[in-house]
């Protein structure tokens, strides 16, 4: 298996005790939450160890300190924006977080919705917040935001917000996705408690880039690759730099609005507290890698992923050809190539063979028992399968020890599929997706127990690298992704008329 790389007990320890420490400084800490505070799956990727709710556990030992607030943007929820790692809206997503996080035991206060303008799509769903009895906020667009510094620090500014009412010592404020408006709740939120006569402080938890790891360690090259498609660059912190005589990493969008940030504490406070961008984070992820080695090849394996998403996109016309070139940028500082991910080369090299799409499955050291040596299986396109169905199924099948030509589920099953879905349906490619295939294998299960002991390997799949030599139908892709899969694309489309 992979080797771990990152100590989550350490980091909790540590990154829990940094932040009442920050907390001990105010009456009252607004704590902005970057990146995903759910779900956190590309830092589980390139720190192994980190598990993807590591800040909920972190915020778990702050429960009885912590009110959540979640914010979304206005627009966003008028453009209907997707949530790229889960297939969900953003308004939907909010929903979703205050579940999650009440599940777990904590305080959401309330939503606010930022950057509102009267937009019709963000009053109905404050309607629905308010139908649910969950409280929500209206923050406005402020001219000439951020440079206009006196307007925005006055009762026209931030002043025409609603007040977040809250009622802990530290507030969380967290968003499904970046651009929600989480800095400016913020700091709005600190203008009108210091009309009220409170102490409240400002501090943000950024995971990436890692402040106290080179600026192009492979961990930081793979933010930079991650958001990609958000043009953020990397760089030495310039502020922190020249005042405290030290080297750490931020990255662009922080530094460049620091001295804005800076200026609008100090008009709200008096004083800004901070003389750098890295002054406000409160990360302490850096501290817990204990294997760094381990962690540069989680990252270097992790670049070469982002390359093919932003290839992929580039070719349904979803980014600009730019991102590409940035990619590949960032792939030689790296030090690697496409073909470094091992499910790419057997991939491409069975649909050679075979002269139609082809995927390939990586099954890691030891995974097949103590001391088993790494394995790729790989699934060609047949008359009954496609191939991502395929290398499912023959992966599932090694897992459970079980023959390679054994039919767990007969042409006879799939026959009456192939006819519902062409006859019936009117489709034109009668061969099975995976998520076809896998309710086909669970009917077969009741009968057939080497079915069913194929079906209980599903679980084992999370984690494990996959690549198709086409570009995959959003089923086929959904059904890898839920299924927690790594999968990555080559950037061509398969020649048919299949009718998908």
């Amino acid at each position: 298996m992979a080797n771990i790389g990152f100590d989550s007990n350490k980091y909790l320890e540590l990154q829990s005790q940094h932040i009442k420490e920050r907390i001990a400084q105010y009456d009252k800490l607004y704590l902005e939450f970057g990146g995903k505070l759910i779900d956190d799956y590309h830092a589980s990727r390139v720190l192994p160890g980190f598990a993807p709710d590591n800040k909920l556990k972190m915020l778990e030992q702050l429960k009885d300190q912590a009110e959540i607030v979640i914010v979304i943007s206005a627009d966003a929820i008028e453009k209907n924006k997707i949530r790229g790692d889960l297939g969900i809206t953003y308004d939907v997503d909010c929903l979703r977080i205050k579940e999650i996080f009440e599940q777990r035991g904590f305080y959401v206060g309330s939503i606010v919705i930022t950057h509102y303008a009267g937009q019709p799509a963000a009053d109905k769903f404050r309607a629905r917040l308010k139908e649910q009895g969950i409280p929500s906020y209206l923050h406005y667009i402020i001219e000439g935001y951020p440079g206009n510094i006196p307007l925005i620090v006055s009762d026209d500014g931030y002043g025409r917000n609603e007040f977040v009412e809250t009622t802990r010592e530290l507030i969380v404020v967290t968003a499904p996705g970046p651009g929600s408006g989480k800095l400016a709740t913020c700091l709005s939120q600190l203008y009108h408690e210091h009309k009220r006569g409170v102490k409240a402080g400002y501090a943000k938890f950024e995971t990436f880039p890692i402040w106290n790891l080179p600026l192009r360690h492979p961990v930081n090259l793979a933010y930079e690759a991650a958001t990609a498609d958000l043009d953020d660059v990397n760089m030495i912190d310039p502020f922190h730099l020249d005042a405290y005589g030290e080297t750490t990493v931020n990255y662009n969008r922080d530094v460049e609005v620091f001295p804005v940030v800076s200026a609008i504490l100090a008009q709200i406070a008096g004083v800004c507290p901070y003389k750098s961008p890295t002054d406000m984070g409160v990360n302490m992820a850096g501290f817990a890698i204990t294997d760094d080695e381990a962690c540069r090849e989680a990252s270097r394996q992790e670049i070469v992923r982002r390359y093919f998403k932003s290839a992929c996109e580039v070719k349904k016309g979803n980014s600009l050809p730019s991102e590409i070139y940035k990619q590949e940028l960032l792939m030689n500082q790296a030090g690697v190539k496409p073909e470094d991910r091992a499910v790419v080369g057997a991939a491409l090299k069975r649909e050679e063979e075979t002269g139609h799409p082809a995927a390939a499955i990586a099954l890691p050291e030891g995974m097949l028992g103590e001391g088993s040596p790494a394995r790729v299986i790989t699934g060609k396109t047949s008359d009954l399968l496609g191939a991502a169905s395929a290398a499912l199924m023959n992966t599932i099948k090694v897992l459970a020890g079980l023959p390679d030509d054994e039919l767990l589920i007969s042409e006879e099953s799939i026959v009456p599929i192939q006819t519902l879905k062409t006859a019936y349906l009117g489709g034109h490619n009668p061969r099975l997706h995976t998520d076809e295939i896998l309710i086909a294998l669970s009917s077969s299960a009741s009968r057939n127990p080497h079915a069913q002991a194929a079906l209980e390997q599903l679980p084992r799949l999370r984690g494990l690298d996959a690549h198709s030599s086409v570009i995959l139908s959003d089923v086929d892709e959904s059904i890898y992704r839920r299924l927690g899969m790594q999968l990555t694309c080559s950037p061509v489309y398969e020649i048919k008329n299949s009718g998908q």
